[in-house]
């Protein structure tokens, strides 16, 4: 006879939940630190047309939005209206706009700043040629159409 014993129906322990809250934590924190959020609030339609030629843009840091549409509030008509950064704005304050915009980037990227112009897609070209030629007044010469890649 042996003098030790094993014990046949000794089952597997318990798996310890006790650091699972730090390591919940520890990923909400990550997540909140690395999430980009929206920066500007859209207060127009924006129904951007569809192109068969789409390049994406390199540096997104770089990119100026203008935007351009109806209104979302329908009590403020339908009449094509333009949006610099949260609020809508005549075409006359593009140049200041842009000025901004070169400011508040580093000297060395300011020549590489690109101006995008999301515009909804029954915009009239009037509106957006106004536009432009403000852009031109500016020095603002690097223009982009956003659109959405697909069949015409």
């Amino acid at each position: 006879m042996s003098k030790f014993k094993t014990k046949k129906g000794k089952g597997t322990p318990a798996i310890s939940t006790s650091s699972l809250p730090d390591i919940i934590f520890m990923l909400l924190f990550f997540f909140m630190v690395t999430t980009v959020m929206r920066e500007v609030t859209l207060r127009v339609k924006m129904q951007l047309p569809t192109a068969t030629e789409v390049q994406k843009l390199e540096k997104k840091s770089l990119v100026s939005f203008i935007y351009i549409g109806p209104p979302a509030i329908a009590s403020l008509g339908t009449e094509s209206r333009v949006q610099l950064n949260d609020q809508f704005a005549r075409i006359q304050d593009v140049p200041e706009f842009i000025a901004r915009e070169r400011e508040a980037r580093n000297e060395a990227d300011r020549q590489f700043l690109t101006t995008s112009l999301k515009v909804h897609k029954d915009t009239k070209m009037g509106v957006v040629t106004d536009v432009k030629q403000e852009l031109r007044r500016a020095g603002a010469f690097r223009i982009n159409y956003s659109t959405l890649k697909g069949v015409k």
